[in-house]
């Protein structure tokens, strides 16, 4: 007969992921160790404050004002200190346009740098080890394998983001989008067309 002893902890927690997180939390309460309101504003910040949504911003401005554009490009860290996008990971900040001739993507080959503040938290493909040695290698393999095909014209850059330096793609405004606000624009950036592993939607 297999062992069974159900005074065990873990056979306490509730089976569904987000049960037991709960249930973690509670217990780290009860012993003083976590603070529920801290813990409460660190959540919203993550799901509210920093995230994609804040470089879709920055790219959609980017696709309607010219001016901010070019200042985007020559200066993003300062830019983005302007808008409120700073602090960790986002330091040292530089955008790379996408053009029909040049398509961009981005990789941290040491480990995982990433700009949280314009982006969230770096998906788990990103940190892989398969990504940060393949995209280097055969970019435009692993493009593909993420549903982007170029046309053979188009090169394809690699950035290495580094603690000292993080990069952002400014993807191409899809076309059909003339006359679209900002905040309809942005609906359109996705996370992965700021890496360059994907491509802004097109407007139904």
């Amino acid at each position: 007969m297999p062992h069974v002893d159900h005074d065990h902890p873990h056979a306490l927690l509730p089976p569904e992921p987000a049960l037991r997180v709960k249930a973690l939390e509670t217990i780290l309460t009860q012993k003083g160790l976590i603070d529920p309101a801290a813990l409460d504003e660190i959540i919203d910040t993550y799901q509210n404050k920093i995230g994609p949504q804040n470089g879709a911003r920055v790219v959609a401005k980017a696709w309607t004002d010219p001016e901010f554009k070019q200042t985007l490009l020559q200066d993003a860290t300062a830019v983005m200190a302007d808008l409120g996008y700073y602090g960790r990971q986002g330091e040292h900040m530089v955008v790379v346009e996408n053009t029909p001739e040049q398509h961009n993507m981005v990789v941290c080959t040491l480990c995982s740098c990433y700009p949280w503040p314009l982006l969230g938290i770096p998906p788990g493909w990103y940190k892989s080890d398969a990504y940060r040695a393949r995209a280097v290698r055969e970019p435009r393999k692993v493009l593909t394998e993420f549903g982007v095909t170029l046309p053979p014209d188009t090169s394809v850059r690699v950035w290495d983001s580094t603690a000292e330096i993080r990069y952002l793609v400014l993807p191409m405004r899809p076309e059909g989008t003339e006359g679209m606000s900002e905040d309809d624009l942005a609906a359109l950036v996705t996370r992965d067309s700021m890496i360059g592993t994907g491509l802004p939607k097109v407007p139904s």
